[in-house]
C-alpha cells in the first residue's frame, strides 16, 4: 500500500472515531434535553444522530475497501447538561469535522481517490448545513 493511501486511511479512521462520538453525543442529547425547547431539539438531535450514522457507515466501508481496518472506539464524547452547552458543543464539533473533511479531501486527491473526494465534498455540505442550523438555534436568547 502506498503512503498516500495509508495516510488517507489513518485520517478516515480519525474521522470515523469522531462520527461515532457524534452519534453517541446526539443520542444522549436527545434523551436528556429538557425545557420548552425539548420537543424541537429532541427531534433535531435524533435526526443529526441518523445523519452521523450514515457518515460512519460510509467511512467504515471506504476504509475497508482501501485495505484498512475501521476503528471501533469513538473519540471523546461530550456530556453536556444544559441546552445551550449541548448546542455549543455540537457547533464546535461540526466546525472541527468540516476542517477534518477538508483535509481529507486533499488527501483523497493526492491518493487518486476521486470518488471519495466527491463524497467527502458532499459530507462537508451536510456538516455545513448542520453548522448553520446550530448557529440559528443558538441565536435564541432563551436557551
Amino acid at each position: 500500500m502506498n503512503q498516500d493511501v495509508q495516510t488517507l486511511i489513518d485520517g478516515l479512521n480519525e474521522d470515523l472515531a469522531y462520527e461515532y462520538a457524534a452519534v453517541i453525543t446526539y443520542t444522549y442529547d436527545a434523551a436528556v434535553v429538557s425545557g420548552l425547547a425539548r420537543p424541537i431539539l429532541k427531534e433535531f438531535f435524533e435526526n443529526e444522530a441518523q445523519d452521523e450514522i450514515k457518515h460512519a457507515a460510509y467511512l467504515s466501508e471506504k476504509i475497508a475497501s482501501l485495505g484498512g481496518t475501521p476503528v471501533v472506539k469513538p473519540a471523546e464524547v461530550k456530556q453536556a447538561t444544559e441546552v445551550r452547552e449541548m448546542l455549543q458543543n455540537a457547533l464546535e464539533d461540526e466546525e472541527a469535522t468540516i476542517q477534518r473533511y477538508l483535509q481529507r479531501i486533499e488527501q483523497a486527491e493526492k491518493a487518486k481517490q476521486h470518488g471519495l473526494k466527491v463524497d467527502l465534498e458532499d459530507m462537508v455540505a451536510d456538516e455545513s448545513n448542520h453548522k448553520e442550523e446550530l448557529q440559528r438555534l443558538l441565536r435564541d436568547s432563551r436557551l
